[in-house]
Formats: structure tokens, C-alpha cells, sequence
């Protein structure tokens, strides 16, 4: 474990570095100030370096909130598929083209500040960023593409990533995984913060956004209603590698995010019905999107041939030539061609049959085998 793994373990959840007081003595108000002993050093760093962000959003606010507001969100291009599907290579892929914008870490992390804060701020804190994710080794930094589901965890408390900080109620979280069971004002919560966010990336940047969060899997109807023109790409993955490789994320990243002992949760149950409940959700909806915004891809196939599947992908969803970004694209591909993915165990016979039963939908829509 390098200096910078032990320094953020120790003093800090990165889901919250950007949380502002407010934002984040009402989530210790929901969670009942519920902290393990353990946890009370990070605990302690959010509510230190909350009190610069409060105050730093005052002059963020009174320079560009009128100009932000004005802003018109181009129609979002929304890359879709569960936690371990290939949502961040695709993600990356996309990002190559800069006829597209996408949030960055620093911006998500630092959702009410970045437009003030980022130049200096990405400077001074990005030599406390390790150089790699725990969990599956793949390049990190302030300028690499984010999910936008961060910065919700840290501007709106809707987000069912905070179970993974708060796993004592995981069951309120993780109603913000579908927003079926959310009430109206915590959709219309989530919806003000989300638009925050795209209205501030679209002032910076002035193109449209390639966004890819988990989540955004099982909401198609909530974000046709905010984006009726949105674009989606769906990656999908066999459901055997997906469980086994969550179930690793979850073994090695609670470890930097929880604020509470997590063994209250049976973790595998857990990431069993988030899929099933995802799934549920995404082929209940995808009707729902217009002919020509939605295209599919396997993984397999993506990491087979990504300028290939990319090709069809722009041609399927009508998005700008494709011609005009290959080479920087092959110049990507290259630089990763070194990377290795993990590599597992044998999946016992127990585990194989309970994703059997929880993920059939899966096997069944996209021809994976039993």
C-alpha cells in the first residue's frame, strides 16, 4: 500500500471531499451521528474540510450562478451498465473526443466549488491522489473522466452510494439506487442537483456531456423526463465476472469509504439484488427511449475491437464522424495495451447458483451462458 492509499484510508472518504457543512452535518443528522471509533479520523477530516468548501461556494455562486442558470444543457450522451460492466473503459474511450465534454474527478469531487477552486485546487491536492484505483489498478487523477453520481454524494445525499459509508441504513440509501421508494422531494432534490452540475460543466465547457454513472442504468424514465433528447450507450458484461468482480470492489473499497463497522450487511445478498433490481428496472424502461438513442454493446466485444464497436456505436446513434477522432482513439488503445484486468478464482458452485438465480435476465437478454 503506497503513502497516499494509507494517508486517504486514514483521514479521508473521497466521496466527500467536496461536501459543504450544511450538506454534511444533515447527513450525519440522518445517519443519527452514528460514526465507528475507528472511523472518527475521517469523520473528523470531512467536517474539517467541509468549512472551506461552505465558504468557498459563496463567491462561486455570486460570480457564475446567473450565468448558469441561463445555460442550456445540450442533449447528454448516457453510458449505462452495472458497476463492473466496462462503464469506466467506455467512459474513457468516449472522453478521447473532444467534441464532447465529461466531468472530470476534481469536478465531481468538487461539485459546488470547481469553477473557482479547480486550476489551484486540482494542483495541490492532486499529489495526494494515488496513481491507480485500488481495486482494479486503472489510472486515477484529477483530470481523468468521473462519474457523475460523485458529486450528487456530495451536493443532494440522494445517492444510494452512501450505504457504502453508512451501511447501518443501508436500506434508506439504497432507495436512490431506482428512486422508486424515493418521495418527491427527494427526486426533485436530485434532479436540482444533477442539472447544477450539467449547467456548471456546460458553462466550462460549452459541449455536450458524456456522463456514465452506475445508476443512471435503472432511471431511463427520470432522465427522459429531464433530458427528452439524451443519447445512451449500454454496455453489459457476463453476469458470472460482473458479481465476482463487485464482490471484489466491495472487499477492497468499503475499506476507504465506510464511516461505520460494515459487517452489518451481507454484501454479497446486497450486490445480488442491485443487480437484479437494476436490470429490473433498465429492460422495464428501455422501451421508453426513441428509435436511434440507444445502442448496445458487449464487453467482450469492445475490448475484441473497440475502434470497430466504436465505429458502429457513433454510425447507430448518429453522432459526429467517427473518421475525425479514430486516430486519437487507436493512439488510446495503445497506451492501455499493457494494462491487465484481475484475475479471480473459481467461482464456488454456492455463489454461481445464487447469480444463476438473481441475474438470469441477464444470461437470457444478452445470450450469456449458464
Amino acid at each position: 500500500m503506497t503513502w497516499r492509499e494509507k494517508f486517504l484510508i486514514y483521514f479521508g472518504s473521497s466521496y466527500f471531499f467536496g461536501i459543504t457543512p450544511g450538506e454534511w452535518f444533515g447527513l450525519l443528522r440522518e445517519n443519527r451521528f452514528a460514526i465507528a471509533p475507528e472511523c472518527l479520523l475521517r469523520a473528523g477530516s470531512i467536517t474539517f474540510l467541509s468549512a472551506p468548501n461552505g465558504v468557498l461556494r459563496w463567491p462561486e455562486n455570486a460570480r457564475y450562478r446567473k450565468e448558469w442558470e441561463r445555460i442550456e444543457i445540450l442533449p447528454p450522451l448516457f453510458v449505462l451498465g452495472h458497476y463492473r460492466c466496462g462503464t469506466t473503459h467506455l467512459h474513457n474511450l468516449l472522453a478521447v473526443d473532444n467534441r464532447f465534454a465529461y466531468p472530470n474527478a476534481y469536478q465531481a469531487t468538487y461539485p459546488h466549488t470547481f469553477l473557482i477552486t479547480e486550476r489551484m485546487g486540482s494542483r495541490i491536492q492532486g499529489a495526494f491522489v494515488p496513481e491507480t484505483r485500488p481495486f482494479d489498478n486503472v489510472r486515477l487523477g484529477f483530470d481523468v473522466p468521473y462519474e457523475d453520481e460523485i458529486a450528487l454524494t456530495n451536493a443532494t445525499r440522494t445517492t444510494s452510494y452512501m450505504a457504502l459509508a453508512f451501511p447501518r441504513r443501508q436500506a434508506h440509501h439504497d432507495r436512490f439506487l431506482t428512486f422508486r421508494n424515493a418521495t418527491i422531494e427527494e427526486i426533485s432534490r436530485w434532479r436540482e442537483g444533477l442539472l447544477r452540475l450539467l449547467r456548471k460543466l456546460t458553462l466550462k465547457y460549452g459541449k455536450p456531456l458524456v456522463l456514465k454513472s452506475p445508476p443512471h442504468t435503472c432511471r431511463i424514465k427520470l432522465l427522459l423526463d429531464t433530458f427528452p433528447k439524451a443519447k445512451f450507450v449500454h454496455i453489459h458484461r457476463d453476469p458470472y465476472v460482473v458479481i465476482q468482480s463487485t464482490l471484489h470492489l466491495m472487499r477492497v473499497g468499503l475499506e476507504w469509504i465506510r464511516l461505520q463497522n460494515s459487517d452489518c450487511v451481507d454484501w454479497t445478498e446486497r450486490e445480488l439484488r442491485q443487480w437484479r433490481e437494476m436490470y429490473d428496472a433498465y429492460l422495464a424502461e428501455k422501451h421508453l427511449i426513441p428509435a436511434g438513442c440507444l445502442h448496445e454493446i458487449a464487453f467482450a466485444d469492445l475490448e475484441r475491437d473497440p475502434i470497430g464497436e466504436l465505429r458502429q456505436m457513433y454510425a447507430a446513434l448518429r453522432l459526429p464522424p467517427f473518421e475525425q477522432v479514430e486516430p486519437r482513439v487507436k493512439e488510446y488503445v495503445a497506451s492501455i495495451a499493457d494494462y491487465e484486468k484481475n484475475k479471480f478464482a473459481e467461482i464456488p458452485a454456492d455463489l454461481k447458483a445464487r447469480i444463476r438465480e438473481y441475474c438470469g435476465r441477464g444470461f437470457d437478454e444478452w445470450g450469456y451462458q449458464r
